[in-house]
């Protein structure tokens, strides 16, 4: 499988250390000023470039009929944007806030406390996430998603970054060196605490997921998520 990796910092090195691992080769890098008007010699695209970039890149992928995965956060004002670009090309595209398989369990768990906590309205949720300080966006996609399903399941309408109320959780994001990304999700009452958190110890789970869906999009079409990977009887790791 010859992949073009659209962003070439420390994830799109780990995942170009990965692909090699698993057999493929990088087709072409595409980092920061590169200009490249298409990607027709490559047989999926990776993109984890900045969020700035991850509408040109995502675009250029699906204007060359390539299906591209993307792990880039920072962007999703526009996804509904890509996902008609996604369906106009006929070209598969999936986005994910975060690839870990870990995470991706993480997210089930923080579902199910949802549910099991969801009538107990003595509990406040509040968010903590902490991440390397290269990490342009606040918070973190992977946090977004949390607070989203939460959201989804309970009576909170918002997240802020100042204050912990009835209809509002708090989040707070953390920037520290060399952290590749720990999450914490705090259920909080006055007679205890109830808290669940995923810490990554390096990139390498989230490269290897990504470098796992781009091998399993490649005969697919349409918009997906991890979601759909995972479920899928057919998956290999």
């Amino acid at each position: 499988m010859k992949i073009a990796l659209l962003g070439y910092g420390k994830m799109g090195k780990e995942i170009e250390k990965i692909s090699i691992e698993r057999g493929h080769s990088i087709s072409v890098i595409i980092d920061k000023e590169d200009d490249v008007k298409s990607l027709i010699d490559s047989d999926v695209a990776i993109n984890f470039s900045t969020p700035s970039s991850a509408v040109s890149n995502i675009k250029l992928a699906l204007d060359s009929s390539i299906p591209i995965i993307s792990g880039t956060t920072g962007w999703l004002e526009n996804y509904n944007e890509i996902v008609e670009y996604s369906k106009n090309t006929e070209t598969s595209f999936m986005y994910a806030s975060n690839y870990s398989l870990g995470v991706n369990l993480f997210f089930e768990l923080n579902k199910k406390l949802t549910s099991l906590l969801n009538k107990h309205d003595q509990y406040k949720i509040a968010l903590q996430e902490i991440h390397h300080t290269e990490k342009i966006d606040k918070p973190s996609g992977t946090a977004l998603t949390l607070v989203e399903d939460i959201i989804k399941g309970t009576d909170y309408k918002n997240w802020s970054f100042k204050n912990n109320t009835n209809k509002t959780i708090k989040m707070e994001s953390v920037r520290e060196n060399n952290v590749p990304g720990t999450h914490k999700v705090k259920y909080d009452s006055e007679i205890d605490s109830i808290e669940i958190t995923h810490t990554a110890h390096s990139r390498k789970g989230f490269a290897l997921g990504a470098v796992v869906a781009a091998e399993w999009i490649i005969d697919k079409k349409g918009v997906f998520n991890m979601t759909d990977m995972i479920n899928d009887t057919n998956l290999k790791l």
